[in-house]
């Protein structure tokens, strides 16, 4: 990133020639928000599908360009990129702008620089897992305190949208993936939270160096407090390597007994030891465990991370607990789907990455595991070792189940195995048909797949609801043909 890339200011941006790369929930806001501002604004894309030419349909008739098909040339003249997430750094498009010295910007960049002077202080989260649960929590905290918030960002609400609304907020829960991050050098939060650190998305960042490097940009310039994971050693060592704002503090969360300036658990008891007056004596209670929903390890700690930014805000104690009581997690995220014969069934197809799966897999005692899909260049070797003592037996769909059984098979060579060798979507209801053979009165089915669902699936959502449907027709006593 060049240094023109922070001089530039969007009060600069009129007839300006600025680059929009990608459509979707960023970049019809981003295109709209800068042609509002009088830039000159062309869109490219590289897919052109009938979803991609309604877009454009609707943004050229604002005199937006729109090119699709082709993401990788610069446009003639641009002088400004603006990016949607998920672009790569090392895109053909980003090389073709920083060997002629055009900045990038993300549309979290954009968003933060078009806030006007009284605009809501931001509360940011980040993390390889948990960050949609943790910025909800957070929203439902600060409703029960009576503020006016939303929960935006990552999370589907583009920024652009709410800084440029109407409609007037105390504050923001804001969802940031390491992608929004990297491209956003200006973000100043009120206070951030890194949840945890793991591999993922490494083909896009080149390093786990480079990825835990984008996630700590959520510290920089924090103003009250950096949340990090006292279990997790990274994340406090990428508060300490941020430049913050004098006075801003370090604030741990821990499922133990917290120490002072931490949030934790005391018998069943979520406590704050940080924001009390005298925090080497004192904790106040927040809330019981029993509060969370799903109250599974890791939603506790995904409470404690909201808990702690809210704390950070001034919310009182009692909100935190009203909040956590009012929160409903979203569908797919450890959801319990039924009860059949003994045996529950739990949904997390939002599982994607081993690590997501890990913590599914330690939340319950005996678990038959329905696993697998597209590995996205992970090993699964540790996930087998962490759970083996629990597994009843595993049933494997997807392309990449192999590398799941390989594991199995060094780590928990007595553990049942059947391997489902489809990838078509009706494989879900064979593999609950699998589990509920293996499956004792109970024990827990978990599809946690660790895994990407594109090769059989559009998206994650659609597993669960496949999942689910075969759960409900075994409840039922219907087969997958008998619709």
């Amino acid at each position: 990133m060049t240094s023109d890339a922070v001089a530039l200011d969007v009060s600069d941006l009129a007839g300006r020639q600025v680059t929009v790369a990608g459509l979707g929930v960023s970049g019809v806001p981003a295109a709209r928000a800068l042609r509002g501002l009088g830039a000159s604004v062309t869109v490219v894309n590289g897919s052109d599908g009938e979803p991609q030419r309604a877009q454009a349909a609707e943004l050229e008739a604002l005199g937006i360009a729109v090119r699709l098909g082709d993401g990788e040339t610069l446009p003639k003249g641009a002088e400004l990129i603006v990016t949607t997430p998920g672009w790569k750094p090392t895109s053909p498009l980003f090389l073709a702008a920083a060997e002629a010295n055009v900045p990038v910007w993300g549309d979290v960049e954009l968003a933060w620089r078009l806030r006007g002077e009284d605009a809501p202080p931001w509360l940011a989260v980040t993390g390889t897992n948990g960050k949609t649960t943790t910025v909800r929590m957070l929203a439902a905290i600060l409703e029960a305190a009576g503020l006016r918030t939303a929960a935006v960002g990552n999370i589907g609400v583009s920024l652009l949208d709410i800084v440029l609304g109407d409609t007037p907020y105390d504050v923001l829960a804001v969802e940031l993936s390491s992608y929004q991050l990297h491209w956003a050098p200006s973000l100043r939060a009120h206070s951030g939270a890194v949840l945890n650190l793991a591999p993922d998305h490494l083909d896009w960042h080149g390093s786990m160096a480079a990825y835990a490097a984008d996630k700590g940009r959520i510290y920089e310039g924090n103003q009250v407090a950096c949340v990090y994971n006292v279990v997790d050693p990274a994340t406090e060592d990428l508060v300490r390597a941020a430049d913050v704002e004098e006075g801003c503090r370090a604030i741990g969360f821990t499922l133990g007994t917290p120490g002072p300036s931490q949030l934790g658990v005391v018998e069943d008891i979520l406590v704050d030891r940080a924001f009390v007056a005298d925090r080497q004596k004192q904790a106040q209670e927040l809330a019981e465990v029993s509060d969370v929903n799903p109250p599974a390890p890791h939603n506790i700690a995904n409470a404690l991370a909201a808990a702690a930014l809210a704390r950070a805000f001034g919310v009182p104690p009692k909100a935190v607990r009203d909040g956590l009581r009012a929160f409903r997690p979203d569908p797919h995220r450890v959801e319990h789907v039924a009860d059949v014969d003994g045996v529950a069934y739990i949904d997390d197809s939002k599982a994607t990455n081993t690590h997501a799966a890990e913590a599914s897999l330690g939340a319950y005692e005996h678990i038959v595991w329905i696993a697998g899909g597209l590995a996205k260049g992970a090993t699964f070797d540790e996930l087998v070792l962490t759970a083996a003592e629990r597994l009843r037996g595993v049933v494997l769909i997807g392309a990449d189940r192999a590398l799941i059984r390989e594991a199995l098979a060094r780590h928990a060579a007595d553990v049942p195995v059947v391997d489902l060798d489809r990838t078509d979507t009706g494989a879900m209801a064979a593999a609950v048909r699998e589990a509920a053979r293996l499956a004792r009165p109970g024990d827990t089915v978990l599809m946690a797949p660790a895994c990407a669902s594109m090769d059989m699936f559009i998206n994650y959502n659609k597993r669960g609801d496949a999942f689910a449907a075969a759960v409900q027709d075994l409840a039922s006593g219907r087969g997958p043909d008998d619709q």
